[in-house]
């Protein structure tokens, strides 16, 4: 058809580069503002959140929904997203993933009530599964050649790398000198633009074959999972030992079993196990979803932090939440000369150890802690160890993983992160909201001790946040066995 690139991987460079699709370049620009819209999303909100969750009368233990309804349902449907898009065509599923996270977000930023903004979010987050795999689908299709292709994929590595920062400032920006309601509204423009640039300038393209769509597992884990996070946040307000707490708790246990017996049998898994009975890529997985469930929750808890106790504006906050992720840029540039030197493991264990370093410094702070001297430091630790850890991580993923398989281990990855970090934010928030109760439950009432209840509460957020990342480690220390050699120059590793 018109525009379908048709080209092999077997095609030498300079064939591939002829026969590629023709305004590739300016087609890369199109999608790379649409995974911006998604990478934004991930950090904008949590700059807004403090005005939303006064604004819209959310309960501390339900505020953590506005991050996990769209972490949840992004890492529950990613793998299906991305099935979906080779098989419909990855145009069609980009440019109806990209309405859709228009819309919803559009209903977010319109939203009257907590559960409106809630369900709004979810939405973003099933739609964001369409359109992440199908730009990177498309992606591949378009840049054949492998110099080109190496280009490309830089660009959209720098936005996923860099789009966080830009959503911090830009979150700060809108909610400060706007209204929070446009860190959400502000997709809107954006998606018009490029949907007006895609539907002519991006190619169609779907993969040939078996058609069928594990359904069955997407709902069972997605399942699963929400009952999990609604069982800690019932922790939060009836106890762990309440009947609620440990019947949700349970449903979400077995629905995950579930899951994996139906991957087992299903003839066209969402996930097959064979990418997760490896050594090596099992303990990597293990160790992305530990380090998400640390992370997400914790940047929640600094945001309310800056804003609520230390009175910094929007803004201010977003300035302020920059040095992790100076950190994580610094150190991945690092990382990846390193990696060929010294081998996966040493650096993923060097950049659990710096993490958790980092996040337990976080736990010392108090109502006027300073930010040069405490602040400062403690993120930019904790931003190099993330960045010492993300970089070997990428390579486990497809560690030894065949061909076939490469596109399932990638999204893999991906997922883990996003159902780790739900999961964790639902953690750490009912831990956050009990110490905070156990705090005031023990001390004479007033606006100070108010204020120091919610710091503690904070700091136990973070020492939460500091095991999980500490566990990471230890999972890397006992499961991760591959050699230094396995992984070659450029953060590449042999495919068995």
């Amino acid at each position: 058809m018109p525009g379908t690139t048709s080209t092999g991987p077997g095609l030498p460079g300079a064939e591939a580069a002829a026969a590629a699709h023709p305004r590739r370049w300016v087609a890369l620009a199109v999608i790379a503002v649409a995974q911006l819209m998604v990478v934004l999303d991930a950090t904008i909100v949590n700059i807004a959140l403090p005005q939303a969750q006064a604004d819209l009368a959310i309960t501390d233990a339900d505020r953590q929904w506005v991050v996990t309804a769209y972490t949840l349902t992004f890492g529950g449907l990613l793998l299906l997203g991305g099935r979906i898009a080779d098989y419909w065509g990855r145009k069609r599923t980009f440019l109806v993933g990209m309405a859709g996270f228009a819309l919803a977000s559009a209903v977010g930023g319109l939203a009257t009530s907590g559960g409106m903004l809630f369900v709004a979010r979810a939405l973003q987050g099933a739609f964001g599964a369409l359109l992440a795999p199908a730009s990177l689908a498309l992606l591949t299709v378009m840049f054949t050649e492998t110099r080109e292709r190496a280009k490309a994929f830089a660009v959209y590595g720098a936005i996923a790398g860099g789009g966080s920062a830009v959503g911090l400032l830009l979150g700060g920006v809108l909610t400060e000198y706007a209204n929070w309601r446009w860190c959400l509204l502000v997709n809107i423009p954006i998606a018009a633009v490029a949907l007006a640039a895609a539907i002519p300038l991006v190619p169609e393209s779907r993969a040939h074959g078996d058609t069928r769509y594990d359904v069955p597992g997407a709902l069972v884990v997605t399942a699963g999972l929400v009952s999990l996070v609604y069982g800690f946040t019932r922790a939060a307000r009836n106890g762990w030992g309440a009947t609620a707490t440990i019947t949700l708790i349970v449903v979400g246990v077995a629905l995950l079993a579930s899951f994996v017996l139906i991957e087992l049998r299903s003839r066209h898994p969402l996930l097959p196990m064979r990418i997760l009975l490896d050594r090596n890529r099992g303990g990597a997985y293990l160790a992305s979803t530990l380090i998400g469930a640390g992370l997400f929750g914790a940047f929640l808890f600094l945001a309310f932090y800056f804003q609520v106790v230390l009175r910094y504006t929007p803004l201010e906050a977003g300035l302020a939440s920059l040095p992790v992720t100076a950190g994580v840029l610094l150190a991945a540039g690092g990382a990846s000369q390193l990696l060929p030197r010294v081998g996966a493991k040493p650096l993923m264990l060097g950049g659990a150890a710096l993490a958790t370093l980092g996040m337990l410094v976080l736990t010392q702070i108090d109502v006027n802690t300073s930010f040069v001297t405490h602040l400062l430091p403690a993120q930019v630790v904790l931003g190099l160890g993330l960045g010492f850890t993300f970089v070997p991580l990428s390579s486990l993923a497809l560690y030894a993983v065949p061909e076939h398989d490469a596109g399932a281990a990638s999204a893999t990855l991906n997922a883990t992160q996003q159902i780790g970090g739900s999961l964790g934010t639902a953690l750490l928030n009912t831990m956050y909201t009990s110490a905070v109760t156990g705090y005031l439950a023990t001390r004479a009432p007033g606006p100070a001790t108010q204020v120091r209840a919610l710091v503690h509460g904070y700091s136990v957020a973070f020492a939460w946040g500091a095991g999980l990342i500490l566990l990471s480690g230890l999972t890397t220390l006992i499961l991760i066995k591959v050699h230094r050699q396995d992984v070659p120059a450029g953060g590449a590793v042999h495919m068995g």
